[in-house]
């Protein structure tokens, strides 16, 4: 098997894949050696790939008085190259794409180029797009590359799909993964439904998005009976900006979930650590102001640790809200065992000298 195989047989039996953010410095200047230290963190964690040029790295990243989306994209595959020939372990490589049909191909092809396995093909900011023009959308740029769907959240950007636009996203050769991240239960239904009775099921991978559901939705099996025949499908890993952060707690997380979501009873155990991440994420996502903090506060998460410098965003009105500084010491000192802060302290001075 070629890399790239080897590369999406991983992502379709599910892994950790967190949604990287962006360093700068005080002058909200690129800082490229806090970006590779990131990237280092992750794949020491133990991750499975990254995703980069997504949300959690800031759309303006595109924007050309900031022309940094392919330098992103280039620290991250060289970083990842780094730790693929140092170990003999293979890290999923996905890259964002987003705008109508000729930018997210030409932001495919660079990653092709640049040998990213896969786009996660975002749906923001198209209001004025049919489900058609997505449809096409998404065909055009599978022929690029191989296409994980995204179900976005209305409060950034995202909009709400019908059941048919996920049965027709299903049936298109080139989609190999969906991630449902509409921070609503009824629509993340519509996603694992579609899939599930599609005839291409076995070739879609469910990522969850969910970062306000992330342990249910790991745990969970849906089961749909047609015309006397049950289908199922689960989600097998997570896409997620909550898992930028406290990393090395998420891996250990997901391979415990994975270790008991086959047994007919779930531990009682999971629903209360369920509630732990989904109130972590709460404060880190500023959910108390519609999400307007959601990159800051990761930043912030990052900046303790030593990881980051600060909490600069490209855009100066991207910061945290009033409040959610206090919310994120609360959920620090109540959930003290979700934090991996002594293994970034352990690593943090390696990490810097590029080790």
């Amino acid at each position: 098997m070629t890399r790239h195989e080897i590369a999406l047989k991983k992502l379709h039996e599910g892994t950790v894949i967190p949604a990287n953010p962006l360093a700068l410095d005080e002058n909200r200047q690129f800082d490229e050696e806090r970006q590779r230290v990131i990237c280092r963190y992750y794949l020491d964690s133990g991750v499975g790939g990254l995703a980069v040029a997504v949300h959690t790295t800031q759309f303006e990243i595109r924007d050309p008085k900031y022309n940094l989306f392919e330098r992103v994209l280039k620290v991250a595959k060289d970083e990842a190259a780094k730790y693929e020939a140092k170990t003999g372990k293979t890290i999923v490589m996905v890259a964002g794409a987003c705008g109508k049909v000729e930018q997210a191909v030409r932001e495919a092809k660079l990653a092709k180029e640049l040998g990213y396995d896969a786009v996660l093909l975002s749906p923001g900011g198209l209001a004025d797009l049919s489900e058609d023009d997505l449809i096409y959308r998404t065909e055009e740029v599978a022929k690029v590359l191989p296409v994980i769907g995204f179900y976005l959240q209305t409060s950034v950007g995202g909009r709400k799909f019908s059941y048919n636009y996920w049965e027709r996203l299903c049936a298109i050769d080139g989609v190999v993964a969906i991630k449902a991240a509409p921070f609503n239960r009824y629509y993340s239904f519509d996603v694992v439904r579609a899939a599930a009775l599609s005839k291409r099921s076995d070739e879609i991978a469910l990522y969850t998005g969910n970062d306000d559901n992330i342990v249910i939705d790991l745990v969970s099996n849906y089961k749909f009976t047609v015309d006397g025949k049950t289908y199922e499908k689960r989600f097998v890993g997570g896409l997620l900006g909550h898992w930028s952060v406290w990393t090395k707690r998420a891996v250990e997380l997901f391979d415990y979930l994975k270790s008991i979501r086959e047994k007919e009873t779930v531990p009682s155990e999971v629903f209360a650590l369920a509630n732990k991440v989904t109130d972590t994420n709460a404060a880190f996502f500023d959910t108390a102001n519609g999400f307007k903090g959601c990159i800051a506060g990761l930043h912030e998460v990052l900046r303790r640790q030593g990881l980051f410098k600060g909490t600069w965003c490209l855009n100066p009105d991207e910061k945290m809200s009033d409040g959610q500084l206090e919310e994120i010491n609360r959920v620090y000192e109540m959930y003290p065992e979700l934090n991996d802060d002594e293994f970034v302290k352990e690593n943090l001075e390696r990490w810097l000298r590029g080790e």
